[in-house]
């Protein structure tokens, strides 16, 4: 692989990144950054190759568009340099820093920032490293802090939200709750229609056509804010004697004993946010921010007072009502849903099934976007799809494809190196990286006991500097699990197109048109087939997009081995007829 390695022209990519709340807290944007880093390039001599950009991106992981694209690069070859602003740029955590350092070294290219201390040398790596460790132990240590401060007014009363529950506002002094008066009527009347027995959709029904507007301005209001409402105990009116056995003794001062409140609940759960990328079929990957919630210990949570409005009888009459609801849920499929799970809208969620039926006539069987279901047409246009309709297409279709062994292997092993290429650079390589920075944290782990032991730590220091290492420990382990997830991806695709091509491929005609509804499912999910409603028919993507573009009937000519199908097609047909 070609390399400069100081002997040809000098070459960088520039790479910036924001994170939403970095660029609104502090205006440090992606503009001033690349004007700094411009400028030291044209200094140092350096020809830009690109200027790679990841705005409203965390540091807190790698799996970002940009630094996939820095890292594909330097693969590439042919890169000196990739240079950011701040080493935090690349990455806020230093095992991750340390991986990229690794891997671009290996392509003959060098990672810098502006504020770097030390240089090139394993000494001035060693300064670098030790340098952002302190500053993790600094951030994590500011982080702790804040939150026990938070934790402190909460225990002392004072609710903690960013952001009131609908019905409240924020007091003069923005560390407590008032009734909103006009929001709060709402509330009731949400309340009332659960407890008469309304369902969710009817509910959210009913406050679309009042022209009730939801929480943030839509037209629709979403189920799970419905949901969410009926469940919150700042609804639920408590008395003193209840409430003293929840909150704190600091918070009880604050409250008058002859009237009830609802309860704001902190410090319940933990979250964490993480970015996670899948392959999207098309030989790209989709970004998407996945939170965890872990919940506290009962003992853990703290309990705010809120001022108290609708009535308890109601309240837990429409809990109730609620509850019993949910329990009356369907059991079964109204039918086989060939595409279930494999249709996506154009923007971006997967569509679901739905159901309707009008008096003395048959039911309607159709695909939805989820948000268009949630939230109305005012949040996605896009049109349900009738699900007879669509399906026969795609079976129609694929049906003839599948008569050819060469065609599915082909589709297939094009899916198979598109995800070597996206999703498993060097799993070797990085799961070596991992392993040795869970010995390193065996052994800084022995080294700070140690300090501890002999008086060169407190036992608060070694805490804190015990607790960073923890997280780190953490980290390599959950990467070394997501590598194991991408190898065993790889292998379930080879896995499918081997049970594709013993089963299905060049099988009677009879036998095929003999599928079920879910074993045509299950052998579109082998393909890893998706389909996508658009203006003039459907997208697709999957083994046999690039066969599916240009069929017209189930004769149509196989290509050759030697041209693999393309990622993604589009049927020009009509969805509607």
């Amino acid at each position: 692989m070609s390399n400069t390695n100081g002997h040809g022209p000098k070459t960088a990519v520039l790479y910036v990144r924001v994170s939403t709340d970095e660029q609104a807290r502090s205006g440090y944007s992606l503009a001033q950054q690349l004007e700094a880093l411009r400028e030291y390039a044209a200094r140092e001599g350096y020809r830009v190759l690109e200027e790679v950009a990841d705005p409203g991106q965390s540091g807190a992981s790698l799996e970002r568009p940009g630094m996939d694209r820095v890292r594909d690069l330097v693969a590439a070859g042919g890169v000196s340099l990739v240079l950011a602003q701040d080493r935090d740029r690349f990455s806020r955590e230093p095992a991750y820093a340390y991986l990229l350092r690794r891997e671009f070294e290996e392509h003959g290219c060098r990672i810098r920032a502006l504020n770097d201390r030390g240089d090139d040398s394993p000494e001035g790596q060693l300064t670098d490293g030790i340098l952002d460790q302190l500053a993790k132990y600094e951030r994590t240590k500011m982080a702790e802090r804040t939150r026990r401060g938070k934790l402190q007014k909460a225990r002392e009363g004072r609710v903690m939200a960013s952001t009131p529950n609908y019905g409240f506002q924020f007091n003069a002094a923005k560390n407590g709750l008032v009734v909103c008066e006009p929001e709060m009527a709402v509330v009731e009347k949400i309340f009332r229609m659960a407890a008469e027995g309304l369902g969710l959709r009817a509910m959210q029904t009913r406050l679309r056509a009042e022209g009730i507007p939801s929480p943030k301005g839509g037209q629709a209001w979403a189920l799970r804010v419905l949901r969410r409402l009926l469940e919150s105990d700042v609804y639920l009116p408590r008395t003193y004697e209840e409430i003293s056995e929840l909150a704190s003794p600091e918070t009880l001062t604050r409250i008058d004993p002859s009237r009830q409140y609802g309860v704001q609940w902190y410090n319940r759960q933990k979250v964490r946010v993480e970015t996670v990328s899948e392959p999207d079929g098309g030989g790209a990957r989709r970004y998407k921010k996945r939170r965890t919630f872990v919940w506290r210990p009962r003992e853990e949570w703290v309990a705010v007072p809120v001022p108290a409005y609708l009535g308890r009888d109601l309240v837990e009459r429409a809990r109730a009502m609620a509850a019993a609801n949910r329990g009356s849920e369907r059991k079964y499929l109204t039918r086989e849903w060939e595409l279930r799970g494999l249709v996506r809208c154009s923007c971006g969620l997967k569509m679901a099934t739905q159901t309707t039926s009008a008096k003395a006539s048959r039911p309607y069987y159709n695909y939805r976007c989820n948000r268009s279901k949630d939230y109305g047409t005012d949040a996605c246009s896009r049109k349900a799809v009738p699900a007879q309709k669509v399906e026969h297409m795609v079976w129609g279709l694929v049906f003839g494809l599948l008569k050819d062994p060469e065609r599915v292997r082909a589709g297939m092993e094009a899916l198979i190196d598109r995800e070597r290429e996206t999703g498993i650079r060097r799993p070797a390589e990085e799961a070596v990286g991992w392993a040795e920075k869970l010995d390193e944290c065996d052994r800084l782990r022995g080294a700070y006991q140690d300090q501890q032991a002999v008086g060169l730590m407190t036992l608060g220091e070694l805490g804190s500097k015990l607790e960073s290492l923890e997280e780190t420990r953490r980290l390599a382990r959950a990467e070394l699990a997501a590598l194991q997830t991408r190898v065993a991806r790889t292998e379930e695709l080879e896995r499918d197109r081997d049970a594709l091509l013993e089963s299905w491929a060049d099988a009677l005609p009879e036998a095929l048109d003999g599928l079920t509804g879910q074993e045509r499912n299950k052998v579109y999910k082998m393909l890893r087939l998706e389909v996508t409603p658009t203006a003039d028919g459907f997208g697709v993507t999957g083994a046999l997009a690039g066969f599916l573009c240009s069929r017209t009937d189930a004769t149509a000519a196989a290509p050759t081995r030697s041209a693999p199908p393309a990622a993604s097609s589009t049927w020009k047909a009509s969805p509607t007829g």
